[in-house]
């Protein structure tokens, strides 16, 4: 077995990030401040949004969204049990309840068919996920939420710089929440950010992360007289650092050059896996394409071995792989929810895993890869 072994996701971070973290940490300024400000905006002109609003993660980035539509107690939320926990979570911290919807096959995303089967007179809004990068049919579904008289919040943790009809994800979106975190394409280490057109709800919601005061702490530094803070409602500490949005400004630069590298990459593995028996590997869908944030695969019900097998078989190779994306519904957290049958979930996340991807991934690295699997489909 090779020593060398091969990580799921390594960042693409260097240099200029040190350089930029060290500059705001120098400068004094290492809270919420003019960083900050400067990331919102190339944020949300990258994903062609009227405002950006940098929080703390994107879980706060959800759960501020739904405070922002003012949903609570009695109403429902359809999301997609095919998501990591924080989704469904959101919806909770609200007072709402998440009801489960299952998803397409191919992407692993909502569809306007799985949100009508499961939505109720009490349902509010909608929170479609574009799974591990790969878009969800947004155009589809945001025609389906207005006529069905629904909110359509967009959970964009793992989709920056993928795009969704000839668009940038996030562009036309109602309200979109993204990630920072390490395993994301642009990462500040911990962070998100809210996207939204609406000038009314980016000025609450910018109240809403620092504790709901009507003057940020750099409109306070900034002033030549003493400012007299007011707290107009009751608000949260979901702020994000300088230092943070330092380092997601440099991150942001290089998008295109890993969005480029991450598609030559996943390119490669669909060349490399076509004659692989049993699996069948993720591709863009026909209205979009991904930035590949994961690369994953779908085992054929008789491949040789299970997926926990297989992924035991890999770490045996020097190779991390993950199991695919979780079904919150099946997770403790959630035992005793009621929700509707969801095969396809169950389907996705019992027989799926994340194979390794990252910018500075080689082709040897990616034979090993290819030549542990094809090992295991052989057996």
């Amino acid at each position: 077995m090779s020593t060398d072994r091969i990580p799921v996701m390594i960042p693409w971070l260097g240099e200029e990030e040190a350089k930029a973290a060290s500059d705001a940490v120098l400068s004094g300024w290492v809270a919420q401040g003019p960083r900050v400000t400067a990331f919102e905006r190339a944020f949300a002109e990258r994903v062609g949004a009227e405002h950006g609003i940098a929080v703390s993660s994107c879980t706060t980035a959800l759960h501020l969204s739904l405070v922002a539509l003012g949903l609570g107690p009695g109403d429902e939320v359809v999301v997609p049990s095919l998501s990591f926990i924080a989704t469904a979570n959101a919806v909770r911290y609200v007072g709402a309840e998440p009801v489960f919807a299952d998803v397409d096959a191919a992407t692993g995303n909502l569809t306007t068919a799985t949100v009508d089967a499961v939505r109720t007179p009490r349902t509010k809004a909608v929170l479609a996920v574009h799974q591990g990068g790969v878009p969800a049919d947004v155009h589809t579904l945001r025609a389906a939420c207005a006529d069905w008289d629904l909110r359509l919040v967009e959970d964009a943790a793992c989709a920056i710089g993928s795009t969704a009809g000839g668009k940038p994800v996030g562009q036309g979106a109602l309200i979109a929440a993204w990630s920072f975190h390490p395993r994301k394409v642009v990462t500040t280490g911990e962070g998100g950010m809210i996207t939204t057109d609406d000038a009314e709800w980016a000025a609450r919601l910018r109240r809403l992360r620092e504790h709901g005061m009507n003057a940020s702490a750099a409109q306070r530094h900034a002033s030549t007289t003493p400012v007299l803070e007011s707290y107009l409602e009751v608000g949260y500490n979901y702020r994000m650092t300088d230092i943070q949005a330092a380092v997601g400004l440099v991150q942001l630069g290089k998008l295109d050059a890993m969005i480029a590298r991450r598609r030559e990459l996943a390119a490669r593995y669909d060349a490399l896996l076509h004659d692989v028996p049993g699996l069948t590997p993720v591709r863009d869908p026909a209205h979009g394409q991904s930035n590949f944030q994961s690369y994953w695969v779908l085992l054929d019900e008789d491949f040789p071995v299970g997926r926990d097998d297989l992924l035991a078989a890999l770490a045996e190779a020097g190779i991390s792989a993950r199991r695919g994306i979780m079904a919150t519904h099946l997770e403790p957290a959630y035992a005793g929810h009621p929700c509707a049958p969801l095969p396809v979930t169950e389907r996705i996340s019992r027989d799926s895993l994340i194979l390794p991807l990252f910018h500075t991934m080689t082709a040897a690295q990616q034979d090993r890869v290819v030549a542990a699997l094809r090992e295991q489909a052989l057996r």
